[in-house]
């Protein structure tokens, strides 16, 4: 049984919890032990997290699995990138699995329900960063749709930074 929720406030910990445990998962090995758990402290602590939770323009959905929390996301409405000449976008900052939780087709149910939720605030297409080496990642977005459309660092620490690609996925307009 799989259930989404939009995440609040009130889930902070769970959020945090999640981000750091997925993030080491897949990108652990992608550069200095010291660098990443330094990267992991800042960007998944639970204030850090908590005031990302109160920001009205992120919105966060958690999957369930068998009552489990598996993964979340975090995405922005209109939120615009240099490459992509559409104005309403939706910017796909986090889709965070849990590696146990692979293989049950959780992140394509988080992703098309964010994707519909994306569709629904009138925006034409929805763009993101992917490590060039999470090829996991990189196939699931490209069999989605998403096109390169560039590629940009993606930095870790003052001494290290992962390539990323820029991927974009325009919305086909169904009338």
């Amino acid at each position: 049984m799989i259930t989404i929720q939009q995440a609040t406030p009130m889930e902070a910990q769970l959020i945090a919890d999640i981000g750091a445990k997925s993030f080491i998962e897949s990108h652990g090995h992608s550069g200095p032990v010291t660098d990443i758990e330094s990267y992991v402290s800042m960007k998944f602590a639970l204030p850090v997290v908590a005031e990302e939770l109160t920001n009205p323009d992120n919105i966060f959905h958690i999957i369930y699995y068998q009552g489990r929390a598996a993964g979340y996301s975090k995405i922005i409405f209109n939120s615009p990138h240099p490459l992509i000449n559409d104005a309403h976008v939706t910017k796909l900052e986090r889709l965070y699995l849990l590696k146990e939780f692979y293989g049950f087709k959780l992140g394509l149910a988080l992703f098309e329900y964010i994707t519909d939720l994306s569709k629904k605030a009138n925006q034409t297409g929805i763009w993101l960063f992917t490590w060039i080496r999470n090829e996991r990642a990189v196939n699931f977005y490209k069999k989605a749709g998403f096109e390169i459309i560039g590629n940009a660092d993606f930095k870790i620490s003052a001494t290290h930074a992962n390539p990323n690609h820029i991927m974009y996925l325009h919305y086909v307009q169904t009338h």
